[in-house]
């Protein structure tokens, strides 16, 4: 009668590494989920440094002038801080916003009508305010198109129709469609205003360009 063979226990390491073997997606995903665990945990838990900056409380059209419940205190991390930020909700009540902003979103000197529309312009520049002679024009423009500046004199009659170019390529800064209501400050009417930068020998042409004549705004991609 032969004799059955005894089978013989297969060592332990052969019989891991079989597992391990059979089940190395399996592992893998599984290593891979505690380590994205740890990241995550050592992420949160690691104590980043905030600053409190004036934010928007709602969101706000261009022209805007801000009051106190159209401004909060917001908690930020230092990092999202790109640039100067104002502290105290008193230091931007009053003011007008030169660009739309979405809730929560803080409040730049740059997003303010003012010296803050000026920021990265060449030393010298300032901002100067017209009136187009056709109110609609203000509408097709947005901060940061270029412009050349048109006076247009006379009536093609009595006084003959002359056009001169005032500025080329200025940039605008701010649009305040007429009928808003949002003038720039301590300026009458309601006609629509439209303020650039310009050098100081542009800024010396547009200076009362509007009480002149008729000031025409005219498109440019060059600068």
């Amino acid at each position: 009668m032969t004799p059955t063979p005894v089978l013989r226990e297969a060592p332990l390491r052969y019989r891991l590494r079989r597992f391990v073997h059979r089940r190395k997606r399996l592992l893998a995903c599984l290593l891979f989920s505690i380590a994205a665990g740890v990241a995550v945990e050592a992420a949160v838990s690691e104590d980043y440094p905030t600053t409190t900056v004036v934010s928007a409380a709602r969101d706000l059209a261009v022209g805007t002038v801000l009051t106190d419940t159209d401004v909060t205190l917001a908690s930020i991390p230092a990092q999202a801080v790109a640039g100067p930020a104002f502290e105290q909700p008193g230091q931007v009540v009053g003011q007008q916003l030169a660009a739309p902003l979405a809730q929560g979103s803080p409040i730049p000197p740059t997003a303010l009508v003012g010296d803050g529309l000026l920021t990265g312009t060449r030393p010298g520049t300032v901002a100067v305010p017209l009136r187009p002679a056709d109110p609609a024009v203000v509408q097709l423009l947005a901060p940061g198109q270029l412009v050349d500046v048109v006076l247009s004199t006379g009536n093609g009659y009595d006084a003959p129709a002359e056009s001169t170019v005032l500025a080329r390529s200025v940039a605008v800064l701010w649009t305040a469609p007429g009928g808003t209501g949002s003038a720039w400050p301590g300026e009458a009417g309601d006609d629509g205003l439209v303020v650039v930068a310009a050098g100081a020998d542009d800024a010396a042409a547009l200076a009362g360009s509007s009480s002149s004549g008729d000031v025409h705004l005219v498109l440019t991609t060059k600068q």
